[in-house]
């Protein structure tokens, strides 16, 4: 089973020819998802100083670390509706780590999610089944499973 997924990303130029080639122009650009949704986007105020990028978008770093949580969550929440637990919230306030390779090269070298969940009910998973369900979503998690970088799951109890 093979699955296409797309994405339309647009910078539209706002510089001089003369500011371009002095890297003076706008990293702002958006990024276009096939439902409709569109978001603002922009290198990194850390990589790129103001005004030359805009902190209000997305940074790809951000969007890295976002996607691979949301991915967690998708699958925690599936694995919890197939055991029965109904949850009731799911916060991941994930981080992710840049550091130099080997090669000098800057990388997403870590990402810890932080998943704190709230049950709904009288049946909820002892910390030894909510641990499993957390590694399970982590093992069936189609983007972690097509990176490098190492992903930690830390739990928070609720």
């Amino acid at each position: 089973m093979n699955h296409t997924y797309t994405a339309t990303v647009e910078w539209l130029g706002s510089a001089s020819a003369a500011d371009f080639s002095a890297g003076r122009y706008s990293r702002a650009h958006v990024l276009r998802f096939d439902g409709g949704a569109v978001v603002p986007a922009s290198a990194a105020a850390a990589n790129v100083p103001l005004p030359w990028s805009d902190p209000a978008g997305v940074d790809p770093e951000e969007a890295f670390v976002a996607a691979l949580s949301s991915c967690h969550l998708l699958w925690f929440l599936a694995l919890a509706a197939k055991s029965r637990f109904a949850v009731a919230a799911y916060r991941d306030e994930a981080v992710g780590v840049m550091t130099k390779n080997a090669a000098g090269k800057l990388w997403v070298s870590q990402v810890t999610l932080q998943p704190r969940v709230t049950f709904l009910g009288e049946r909820r998973p002892t910390q030894e089944q909510l641990l499993a369900l957390h590694h399970r979503a982590h093992d069936e998690c189609f983007i972690a499973n097509s990176v490098k970088t190492e992903v930690r799951c830390e739990p928070r109890n609720d």
